[in-house]
């Protein structure tokens, strides 16, 4: 059985896949993204790994921190896990650009906010 995990645990994760998944774009332009399909599957993976992690975060943390888009982080695992054959690259490629920094720095701020 696996140990009970908080949800703190669970932010860490989410944290920790964004940040693998900047370093796994790093240096790259959409062109380079669209035809490298070992980080086209990480990407997808890891945002996974994202959605399936804010999943589980308890539904009032969710309404204190609503500036966080959980609903969306969870469809997008949805969409990725139920729909894996018709993956837009540059609808990732702009979540990756676009949402991922913000959404890092979101994070980060509700975990900081659970030092304090």
């Amino acid at each position: 059985m696996r140990p009970q995990r908080s949800y703190r645990d669970y932010l860490d994760d989410i944290l920790r896949a964004i940040g693998e998944i900047l370093s796994f774009v790093e240096d790259m332009d959409f062109e380079t993204f669209r035809s490298d399909r070992r980080t086209n599957l990480a990407v997808i993976r890891a945002l996974e790994i994202i959605g399936e992690a804010a999943r589980h975060i308890p539904a009032n943390e969710r309404r204190r921190h609503s500036q966080v888009p959980w609903q969306e982080m969870v469809a997008m695992r949805n969409k990725l896990i139920h729909q894996y054959f018709g993956v837009d690259l540059e609808v990732l490629w702009r979540t990756v650009q676009e949402d991922l920094p913000p959404l890092r720095d979101e994070i980060s701020r509700v975990l900081a906010a659970m030092e304090n």
